[in-house]
Formats: structure tokens, sequence, C-alpha cells
């Protein structure tokens, strides 16, 4: 079973250094993610999206409009990654099934306001006492939702195709 946490902060800089900390517990082992992203969203209300792969062409931009999806579902923002076109479909109708609710996207709305960031993670496992004390000198908001085996199937395939 995966979890999706949404680690909501105050302001971009705080979101930049805890996502920089991500990263190296992925690289390290101590969290296994399939997705890790961080959206920041401007004092002027615009969202940009940034992954692991950068923010450059090929995998590094597909892999913005993964997640640029993925917060866009949540926050029922359908232009955020439209670039993947039908792909999109996949995964917007992979968070509907995935059992991703009206309560938790409220929730993950109401953080985000211009100039905040979120922090998004699929965690398929974790060290959680290595996780907790690396990721808490961050502060923030957690937000977690744990997906169903087949709510996990069906996002996998909507974010790296069918095996």
């Amino acid at each position: 079973m995966s979890d999706l946490i949404v680690i909501g902060y105050p302001d971009q800089e705080t979101g930049e250094k805890a996502y920089a900390e991500a990263q190296r517990l992925s690289d390290e082992l101590i969290m296994e993610t399939s997705a890790l992203g961080l959206v920041t969203q401007s004092e002027d209300g615009k969202f940009k999206v940034e992954t692991p792969h950068g923010p450059g062409a090929g995998k590094g931009a597909a892999w913005g409009a993964i997640i640029g999806g993925l917060f866009g579902m949540i926050l029922f923002i359908p232009f955020i990654g439209a670039a993947l076109g039908g792909a999109m479909g996949a995964l917007f109708g992979g968070m509907d099934k995935a059992g991703i609710d009206d309560e938790f996207r409220s929730r993950v709305q109401a953080m985000m306001t211009p100039g905040t960031s979120a922090l998004i993670m699929v965690v398929e496992k974790v060290t959680p006492d290595k996780a907790v004390e690396a990721m808490s000198g961050f502060g923030g908001e957690v937000l977690k939702t744990s997906l169903t085996h087949d709510a996990e199937q069906q996002l996998q395939e909507a974010l790296h195709g069918k095996a």
C-alpha cells in the first residue's frame, strides 16, 4: 500500500529546502517514492512544478506534467500538466478511483495560497524514524491518505504506463 503525502509550507523557501531533503532521503533509500515533486504558488497565484528530473525537456518535462497533473487533480486545476494530453485523462481517472476524497482535496486547496508551497510524495516504503527526524525541522502541515492496492495499481499505471 502506498501513501499520498502532501506537506504544505507557508513560504516557497521552506518548501524548496524540504524538497531537497526529500530527494536526499529518496536517494539514500530512506524513502522509496514513486512520485515526488514541489508545487509552488507565486504571489500572483501562478503554480510552478519542480521534480527531481529538473525543469528541462524530455523525461523531466513529463514528470513535471505528471506531478502537475496529480496536483491539478487534487486542486481541480486541470491546466496544470495538461501538456501530456491523453495521459492526463488516465491519471485523472486513476485519481478519482484512488479514493482521494473531497475532504482531502479541500484541505490541500486551503493550504495553497499565494506565496506558499507543497511537497507531494507518493511513498511506497519508508524508514519512519529517520524520515520523520529529517523532515521535522521544516515544519509544515502534513496531509496523508492511504491508497488501496487497487487504487495504487491504477495510479501506477497512470504514472508509468501499463506494465
